[in-house]
């Protein structure tokens, strides 16, 4: 049996050893102790100057290996696609293009990053040209994209990057990381946003459940650019231009009515404080704290804004709040989705607006694969079972019938379109630099509604949707 420990260790002993083909238990290493070499910051938080090292290992001793072979230069092209839908969505909206370029344009190595790879010993067979290359790096490729907020299928590239192999090989883990996120979130924010429909206010509340709190910011800016309303994450929300929008906790209630005598005191107090923001009233009694409320509407002593509900049965409890507070927009949360919105409107929830986390910001992921698909001008594609590629570098021509999207077409970059195309992916950056301004946020999300307006319903359906055809029209030999 394997030692799948040792595999996954160096000791002490075996550090600096060469590893030859008669030790293949030590190649997959990954862990081990070696000596002290100092970077900027020893905490997990990601600057923009340790993008180089923010990498999966192999990207970087491919990498050495191309330098090897004298093929490092070659130009290669690789595009970024999903082979196949998440179950249960019928599309997909692209997201994350903006932390693409970010990361393109600052991607560099230091000096210290790089006695730090030289010291784990990993890299000691590596031709000093390698070296060079990291010291010296700048991106020097094309970048091409569809733009954010476009409704996008399987198979089709969210983006190509055409650029030294070495190079664009090294970019596939960043890129697919921001990608699949980002499409993640605006994907399920879209979807929300055409349930509830457009006069419906949607916040994010996802920062707590979010993958970490790198992801909670891409979450906050990806969910935006869909069509929510705002985000309750402080430091996205100011970093995006944004004002932040939240209310209060049930901790809140809870402390206040313990130290001051009751519930109704800890709302006032809150009150006075932030006379605009919705009161949480389930903490206790969701009624009987509604109905506190009125009397003091009623009596002049406070005008109420809003209220939130977090818990119970959601169209019921909104009905009767609406009865006692008929001009207090009504929020609520607690695990809600675009099925749970739906389920609400169909039973006449008089909801105003909704705060999403959980079922946002995680789930099923998009997996979207990064792949090779031309070198020196030769077609290449993957043919392993399940996991074929499609060979040349290509454009997606989308067309159009009374503004609903009939279908798309996946050809070679050179082919002509038809009468009724439209091209989607768009060069963005050439030779590494970039050739326009990138769009904003409302831009994005306005574009991302007109996306999922102009699919067809049967696409839209948030239960059994179906999706749209993409002929594969490329007549490339390989």
């Amino acid at each position: 049996m394997l030692n799948l420990k040792y595999i996954c260790n160096f000791g002490k002993n075996d550090y600096n050893k060469n590893i030859s083909a008669s030790t293949p238990t030590k190649v997959m290493s990954a862990t081990f102790s070696i000596p002290s070499v100092s970077l900027k910051s020893n905490t997990l938080n990601i600057a923009t100057d340790e993008y180089g090292l923010l990498t999966d290992l192999y990207q970087l001793t491919m990498g050495a290996c191309y330098v090897q072979e004298g093929c490092d230069r070659k130009r290669a092209s690789f595009e970024l696609f999903v082979r196949r839908l998440p179950e249960g969505f019928g599309y997909l909206i692209a997201m994350g293009l903006a932390q693409a370029v970010e990361y393109l344009q600052n991607l560099h190595f230091t000096a210290d990053q790089i006695a730090a790879l030289q010291a784990t010993g990993i890299f000691a067979n590596a031709d000093r040209h390698f070296w060079e290359l990291l010291k010296n790096f700048r991106f020097e490729g094309d970048l091409w994209a569809v733009p954010e907020g476009t409704a996008m299928f399987a198979n089709e590239p969210f983006l190509r990057i055409e650029a030294p192999l070495w190079q664009a090989q090294l970019v596939e883990t960043y890129l697919l990381n921001t990608i699949n996120y980002q499409t993640l979130i605006a994907t399920k924010a879209a979807r929300m946003r055409d349930a509830a429909g457009d006069r419906i206010t949607l916040l994010e509340f996802g920062t707590r459940r979010a993958f970490s709190p790198q992801a909670s910011l891409w979450a906050a800016r990806a969910a935006l650019a869909a069509g929510m309303d705002a985000t309750s994450n402080v430091l996205a929300a100011l970093k995006l231009g944004r004002k932040p929008s939240g209310t209060m906790a049930h901790a809140l209630v809870m402390a206040l009515s313990a130290t001051e005598g009751s519930e109704e005191q800890s709302f006032s107090a809150f009150h006075q404080v932030f006379p605009n923001s919705p009161l949480l009233i389930d903490t206790f009694d969701t009624i009987a704290a509604a109905r506190n409320l009125a009397e003091k509407v009623k009596s002049g002593e406070m005008q109420v804004k809003g209220v939130r509900i977090d818990s119970g049965d959601m169209a019921a409890l909104s009905k009767e709040v609406r009865s006692l507070l008929p001009d207090a927009a009504i929020f609520a949360s607690g695990d809600i989705d675009e099925a749970e919105i739906l389920r609400l409107k169909a039973l006449g929830a008089p909801i105003d607006g909704y705060g999403i986390g959980t079922k946002l910001v995680t789930g099923a992921p998009v997996n979207g694969v990064y792949k090779l698909v031309e070198i020196d001008n030769i077609p290449v594609a993957k043919k392993s079972i399940g996991k074929q590629s499609i060979a040349g570098r290509k454009q997606i021509w989308r067309s159009f019938e009374n503004g609903v999207i009939t279908g798309d077409r996946l050809t070679h970059i050179s082919d002509i379109p038809k009468s009724n195309e439209q091209p989607l992916l768009e060069l963005i950056m050439h030779n590494g630099e970039l050739l326009k301004s990138l769009d904003n946020l409302e831009a994005i999300a306005k574009r991302t509604r007109q996306s999922v307006k102009s699919l067809p319903q049967a696409v839209r359906n948030i239960t059994n949707p179906e999706t749209i055809p993409v002929a594969i029209d490329m007549l490339i030999a390989i």
